[in-house]
């Protein structure tokens, strides 16, 4: 089980405790709930003279998803654990869809002029702002959990996939369709975008050939594009034929095979273009850094014969890696979901305007993205629901809770237990 951070009465982090341990200074009222998320305690009385634990760091980022490990390099406890799931695709695909929008306008309802002057002009070293937002993600927990836990390293994945090498390869022969030279990068990469299965039959759970969807004797090349992951019985039957004449029978397979083979390697180049940033921005902690391999990673957790989770590839991350002790740890799940919009003027998919959007946000003390639970003893809705909240001027909530959207829960059933911070959570 996850332990609980514990603080002093000088907010001075001290060693983190068991659950049990938890309730015991709860019950007796010596600490009080300083956090729900992550959940810490801080102490009614001054500890000067205790020895805390150095706790390392570890952190394995992705495009989408990056997991947090706290581990005891002495002991190899697991402490905490976290995946924090990002927003930079929505970012992104928000920047897009103003960016089409305003063009449209312009072009509709102005006359073009030559430019005056720049004043665009870009930072050094930026980057696009789904990218930053990754960037801005990881930094804000890292300093979070300074603020919690005696951090005194911190280990990042810096290198999970090699695009130019993926893109480039000169690999040829037998062997390498049969995946014996196939690079860790490439086969990592194919792993997770065909979802670890085979492409043709969907077989999981079995040796996995890296495969040409045109075959080489047929002018197929070796680029990423062309390469897909399949079964030795799916292999052997396709054998140098052309991908449609072997699924000329099912054309469903073979429109999503070509359309999942044609996806830019999106994935990889947020992780490759962030990773230097990142660590930049971690060592700028005066925390000492340590950097690995995604092949690294993978090593350690096959030798401790470990699930492949986001969390678990964090405590995995680099050479310091011992022994890891994770009995019932169980990670927090984080999203980010921002501070909401400035957008005054609602529109529709179209761009046209269909709602005005008050520029009120806090009503009845509570505003939008609060966690709150809400205990309701009388009508349709009678029950406990936590989640987070969706504010209106009328007084009726929508809580989100794991079990889905709740409406209509009144502000007077509604006690704030976690003010909005840009984050949702869930264990």
């Amino acid at each position: 089980m996850s332990k609980v951070f514990l603080i002093d009465t000088n907010f001075k982090p001290l060693n983190p405790i068991h659950p049990a341990r938890a309730r015991q200074l709860l019950r007796s009222k010596k600490a009080a709930v300083f956090r729900k998320f992550p959940f810490t305690l801080i102490l009614k009385e001054r500890l000067p003279d205790v020895e805390v634990e150095p706790l390392r760091l570890k952190i394995d980022p992705g495009a989408k998803t990056t997991g947090f490990a706290l581990v005891n390099d002495s002991t190899g406890e697991v402490v905490f654990a976290a995946e924090l799931q990002h927003r930079g695709f929505k970012i992104r695909d928000a920047l897009t869809s103003r960016r089409q929008l305003r063009r449209s306008r312009r072009n509709r309802k102005t006359r073009y002029r030559a430019p005056r002057f720049n004043n665009r002009k870009r930072r050094e070293k930026w980057i696009s702002p789904s990218l930053q937002s990754r960037v801005d993600n990881i930094i804000t927990w890292v300093k979070r959990l300074q603020k919690f836990a005696f951090i005194s390293a911190i280990s990042q994945e810096l290198v999970r996939f090699d695009t130019q090498l993926m893109q480039n390869s000169e690999v040829s022969g037998v062997e390498y369709q049969q995946g014996t030279l196939a690079g860790y990068e490439t086969r990592q990469y194919l792993l997770e975008k065909w979802g670890r299965k085979c492409a043709y039959c969907g077989v999981e759970h079995v040796p996995l050939q890296i495969e040409h969807i045109q075959a080489r004797a047929k002018g197929g090349s070796n680029r990423i594009s062309n390469l897909t992951l399949s079964c030795e019985k799916c292999n052997l039957k396709k054998g140098t034929k052309d991908v449609k004449e072997f699924l000329k029978k099912d054309p469903k397979k073979l429109e999503a095979i070509i359309k999942q083979a044609k996806k830019p390697l999106a994935d990889a180049a947020a992780v490759n273009t962030t990773r230097f940033t990142l660590l930049a921005t971690l060592k700028a902690t005066g925390l000492e850094v340590e950097t690995g391999s995604g092949g690294l990673t993978q090593f350690n957790r096959v030798q401790q014969n470990l699930d492949k989770t986001h969390w678990i590839d964090a405590a995995c991350v680099g050479k310091s890696t011992p022994i890891l002790k994770f009995k019932g740890v169980k990670p927090l799940l984080i999203t980010a979901k921002g501070y909401g919009t400035r957008q005054m003027c609602g529109t529709n998919k179209y761009g046209f305007p269909t709602r005005h959007r008050s520029n009120k946000q806090i009503h009845f003390g509570f505003q939008t993205g609060d966690i709150v639970k809400a205990i309701v003893t009388k009508g349709k809705k009678i029950g406990v629901y936590i989640g987070r909240i969706a504010t209106r001027s009328t007084g009726s909530f929508n809580v989100s809770t794991k079990a889905g959207l709740v409406q209509g829960i009144s502000y007077k059933d509604c006690k704030v237990i976690h003010h909005k911070d840009g984050y949702a959570y869930a264990n």
